[in-house]
């Protein structure tokens, strides 16, 4: 299918078919960091909903396989590495299109210091070396030194990006699926140690609490989620970029729900409600305190899994955020040095060092106001993660809207889903602004100007980013002359698969 665009690419751009479609896809997985977020978000969300916490994996899983669904078709069109960025400008203008992709670049800023923090924090934990842990110069140091260690591995190719993330998923699994079946074990042996229950069907009812706290818990499912489309960040550097890709996210999405059902109807079974929800504040330390409870000596084996989980998450969460930035380069949307692509490595070395840089910053500045202050850096994500996810749905069904009622196909999969997706996402989007807003429900509970912190930093990027936008706007007006489009009506027909 011949590639529909309007922006030239230079000769020397991403090295073409590094990796293939398995590639693409356990870095989607490790971008989500599994065996991290199901050890940050299991025990808030159990004590949301009890019981009913793998029914919320499973309806926060049907928002994010409606979006990556708008990912695929849009990338089928567009194999540009900006996702977001370049799909949204061409369905719905220069404007919007800037917004998703300063949205996306953000969470990377966000997110990276502190999985690299995580990644040291059990990694040490893992070795023993607790004091160290607990050292919190040693801490900052090391994860400094993780991040430009995994910056470095981006920078030096996608080849060897794409084959240590294939041994740090391994692992991860391999130790995830160890924990899972020597709890459940544990449960039917009636060898637990804690108030263990027997696992049923109703757990997989994610309306069985309702009312408030089933947004909340949804809340953190969107957020565990996140992070499959790394994988379509990639598309320029994918064999058979049109499709794999973005069927590397939709698998990315189904192999995590099968994963994360799996693992959580384990951790309930084994140390029941009440237990889990004790410790909920202990976010993802309370693996540290299940592996040790349900697997005696043998617990570094799940500590070692959040470690590489977070390691492979931190490499992999800085490709959407410097491969959007190259985009908008290559677009004049950001300064043109942001698109340089280093001639030896075929890689973008300046927007991937940029990211790392004030990913660091931000890291070791918000350490120093205070760790809860760090997490409330976190909380904000949701917002970043719901705002691009749902622009990205509405323009599928906006670019392709001429089309939607030519067959139940295109208007389920690239009209409703995508629609209801965003939907989804938008009214989770609102919600989480209204608890936000309350100081009581951020970590520190502190007050920012009379809000809590994570809708204070929400705020403040999304300001941030607006000022950069209208600057751009004047400083390099080219970008903004661009206008809408609509599929072309003969590329749509003559796509079988469409």
């Amino acid at each position: 299918m011949a590639r529909e665009s309007t922006d030239a690419r230079p000769p020397d751009g991403l090295k073409a078919d590094a990796i293939g479609f398995l590639d693409a896809m356990v870095i989607g997985l490790n971008s989500t960091s599994p065996a991290y977020s199901l050890a940050a978000a299991i025990g808030p969300v159990v004590a949301l909903v009890g019981v009913y916490a793998p029914g919320v994996m499973v309806a926060s899983f049907v928002p994010m396989l409606l979006i990556a669904s708008a990912f695929y078709y849009l990338n089928k069109v567009d194999q540009d590495c900006g996702t977001t960025f370049s799909w949204v400008t061409r369905a719905m203008g220069p404007w919007a299109g800037w917004l998703g992709g300063w949205a996306i670049a953000m969470t990377g800023v966000l997110v990276v210091g502190s999985l690299a923090d995580v990644a040291v924090t059990f990694g040490l934990l893992a070795l023993g070396l607790d004091s160290w842990a607990d050292n919190e110069f040693v801490r900052e140091l090391l994860t400094v030194l993780v991040i430009l260690l995994m910056t470095a591995v981006c920078v030096i190719g996608t080849e060897l990006s794409a084959k240590v993330q294939n041994v740090l998923i391994l692992a991860q699994v391999a130790c995830l699926l160890a924990f899972a079946v020597v709890a459940l074990y544990r449960v039917y042996a009636d060898t637990s140690t804690l108030d263990s229950v027997n696992p049923s069907l109703d757990w997989l009812n994610p309306f069985g609490a309702g009312g408030a706290s089933l947004t909340g818990a949804l809340l953190l499912g969107v957020f565990i989620y996140w992070g499959w489309e790394s994988a379509v960040n990639l598309t320029e550097e994918v064999e058979d970029s049109a499709t794999a890709p973005g069927k590397a996210a939709i698998w990315s999405t189904v192999i995590l729900l099968v994963t994360y059902v799996s693992v959580a109807v384990a951790v309930v079974a084994y140390a029941g409600t009440e237990y889990l929800a004790e410790n909920a504040a202990e976010e993802e330390f309370v693996f540290a305190l299940l592996a040790d409870e349900a697997m005696g000596g043998w617990d570094w084996v799940v500590l070692l899994a959040v470690s590489t989980s977070a390691l492979a998450s931190t490499q992999t969460t800085i490709i959407p955020a410097s491969r959007t930035a190259l985009s908008m380069a290559r677009r004049r949307a950001l300064p043109t040095h942001y698109a340089h692509i280093n001639p030896r490595f075929r890689t973008p070395d300046v927007s991937t060092w940029w990211v790392a840089g004030i990913a660091i910053a931000w890291y070791l500045v918000v350490r120093q106001i205070s760790e809860n202050a760090l997490f409330d850096s976190l909380t904000a994500l949701s917002l970043l993660i719901a705002f691009y996810y749902a622009l990205t749905g509405i323009a599928c069904a906006v670019y392709y809207r001429r089309h939607l009622t030519e067959s139940v196909r295109h208007f389920v999969l690239i009209g409703l889903g995508p629609l209801a997706g965003a939907g989804l996402l938008v009214w989770l989007l609102v919600e989480s602004i209204g608890d936000m807003a309350d100081p009581a429900n951020s970590y520190s509970g502190d007050s920012w100007f009379g809000l809590g912190p994570p809708l204070v930093i929400g705020i403040g990027i999304t300001a941030v980013g607006v000022v950069l936008m209208v600057v751009r706007r004047f400083v390099s007006p080219a970008f903004w002359s661009e206008r809408p489009q609509v599929a072309d009506p003969d590329l749509v027909h003559g796509d079988k698969e469409l």
